[in-house]
């Protein structure tokens, strides 16, 4: 299951430089999926989206730092436990009941965007 930035965000931007995926971006900003990942031009995600990472994508939200879903793994392969919610003052990344995924399909993911890993 991917974290997911809640409204009780106070903006500190603690956790980005935390995201070993590169899957927290500031509120407004454009995101790529080629940010901080070995992705690049055309491919098909894991999930089965066609994609081009170089492309620039909207900003999930314009209010607060928010996670992109297809790039958040919550971690694994890189740490116990995700880093996001370690360093949060406020509390606000949380589970996101939305994107429900298994270790497997999150390993996987990381190991798509991270091969060399």
């Amino acid at each position: 299951m991917a974290i997911i930035i809640t409204d009780e965000c106070i903006n500190c931007g603690a956790c980005e430089p935390e995201c070993p995926n590169t899957a927290i971006y500031e509120g407004a900003d454009d995101w790529r999926y080629k940010d901080g990942t070995s992705l690049s031009g055309k491919l098909v995600l894991t999930n089965g989206k066609e994609v081009d990472a170089d492309e620039a994508q909207e900003p999930i939200s314009d209010e607060v730092y928010y996670i992109v879903p297809d790039k958040c793994t919550e971690c694994k392969g890189f740490h116990e436990e995700p880093q996001c919610a370690a360093v949060c003052p406020v509390d606000c990344c949380v589970p996101d009941e939305d994107h429900v995924e298994t270790e497997e399909v999150l390993l996987g993911k990381q190991k798509f965007m991270h091969p060399e890993d």
